[in-house]
């Protein structure tokens, strides 16, 4: 019965999306300003990953001090 309920909550799901109207993404658009939205999303992602890169580049040094004898 769950697996039956869940089956079709996920086969709406679709229908449920494609029925609803993103007029702030239409106004946006319009305005241009999407582009802005864009590249502030770009700019916090390629921080995000950037960080993550020293992180791991920090941890690697780390291990490898750790293990040197």
């Amino acid at each position: 019965m769950k697996r039956l309920l869940n089956l079709l909550v996920l086969l709406a799901l679709p229908i449920i999306t494609f029925a609803q109207d993103v007029e702030m993404a239409d106004l946006l658009h319009e305005n241009g300003k999407i582009y802005v939205v864009v590249g502030v999303i770009a700019i916090i992602f390629v921080g995000i990953v950037v960080y993550l890169i020293t992180i791991d580049r920090r941890l690697t040094k780390i291990e490898k001090e750790e293990k040197a004898p």
